[in-house]
Formats: structure tokens, sequence, C-alpha cells
């Protein structure tokens, strides 16, 4: 193993079993982030819902207020003109059938899919290979738009879109080690507030039931999410 057990056991020493105050948390994370690279920061939320229901699934998107230090690739299907216009916006891949036939053989060199609402027959006939992969375009997530430049342009700044799992779990990246606290901070508070803002009708009972930050490397710490709530953004 490249990481020793005894390295992760002396981390997991400095972790108490508590919820943490927000912005001690960061801190312990970034104080453990100490791995050789650049650390993604993540956010793991369980919420009060069962996704199988259609009224209690959540998915959506957040605009990063401090980005989210990812590059993002961004293909896009469309036809046309429209083609053309996606690379200049800075798309990494674009195209017509060609790319979904491509991307139907299994070829997905992209994190993100962006289509034109004209293409998305074809695009749903990919449903087997994206859909496992959280990848379909979706109009909620603003991944299917004629605004392709816009899009592409929000994505590439740190929108990102998420969605509950089968297990009513929230996972999203939303910094990296080497950002200072306050701006993990905000880009957490901005991304609790996106959830309680989304929160689907048929949620039942306590909706946040736990929040865990970690880094790529290092143990996950808890949040207390009611002092995150009650922090107020300026």
């Amino acid at each position: 193993m490249k990481n020793p057990p005894k390295r992760m056991a002396l981390l997991n020493a400095k972790v108490e079993d508590r919820a943490y105050q927000p912005i001690d948390a960061i801190n312990l994370v970034k104080e453990n982030a100490n791995a050789k690279f650049d650390e993604t920061i993540e956010a793991h939320m369980r919420l009060g819902i069962d996704p199988k229901y259609t009224d209690q699934q959540l998915r959506t998107t957040v605009v990063l207020p401090a980005g989210s230090g990812q590059k993002v690739r961004i293909a896009v299907i469309t036809r046309g003109e429209k083609v053309a216009e996606a690379k200049s916006a800075g798309a990494d891949l674009a195209g017509e059938e060609e790319l979904v036939e491509s991307i139907n053989k299994g070829e997905m060199n992209f994190d993100l899919l962006i289509s034109t609402p004209d293409m998305m027959p074809k695009v749903a006939k990919l449903g087997r290979v994206l859909g496992p992969r959280g990848l379909m375009p979706n109009p909620k997530a603003g991944t299917v738009t004629t605004d392709l430049a816009n899009a592409i342009k929000e994505f590439k700044a740190g929108k990102l879109e998420f969605r509950a799992d089968r297990a009513g779990i929230v996972h999203v990246r939303f910094g990296k080690a080497s950002f200072k606290a306050d701006a993990l901070l905000e880009n957490l508070k901005t991304l609790q507030e996106s959830i309680d803002r989304n929160k689907p009708s048929g949620a039942k009972g306590k909706y946040w039931k736990s929040l865990f930050i970690t880094s790529t490397m290092g143990p996950s710490v808890q949040v207390d999410i009611t002092a995150l709530q009650d922090i107020t953004q300026e």
C-alpha cells in the first residue's frame, strides 16, 4: 500500500467522535490532508429521504463561490453550427451522431455531458452507459440547454451537479486542501443552503441525518449541521 495503516491510525487519533463546529471541522480536515498532492475536500450528507419515490429525489446544481478546484472535462452533443459554438466556448469534446456512437462504445473521456434538446432522443438511447455513471443530461441540472456558451462557462467555473444516491446520501466535492478555510466554509455553506432550498416535497421526518467532510486520503470529520445552518452569509 502506498499509504500504510500507521498513517491513517495517527490521523484518526486526531479526530474525536463528535460533531465539530464547521470551521473547526474544516481546519482539522485541512491539517490531516498531508498527502504529496493537493487533496480534494468532499462532503457526504445523509438525508432523511428515500429516492425510490419520485417525490423524495434530490438532483440539482450549485455554483460554489470559491470554485471546486477541479478541472472539469465537458462533452457536448449537439448538431450543426452548435458544434463549433460549443468548442469555441471551451468544450473538451463536441459532436453529433459520431460522438453518440463513441460514447455507446464506452469511450467517455469527460466528466460532464451537455446536450441540446434536439439531440436528447439520441442521447436517451445511451442510458445504459450514462445512467450508472450519473452522466445523463437533465434539464433540472442545466445540462440540457440551447445556451451552450453559458452552461459551459458556469460548469468550468465551479458549478456542480449533484444528486442523492439510492441510500439518500449526497456526495459532493467542494474544494481543495490548498483552499483557505474561509473559502471552504463559504462553499460548504452554499452547498447546505442549496440542499435545504431543494428539499424534496415528499421528505418526511428529520431531513438532515448527518454531515461528514473528508479529504482524499484523510479520515472523515463530522460537522454540526445546525451550527452550519445558523451561519449567515454576507
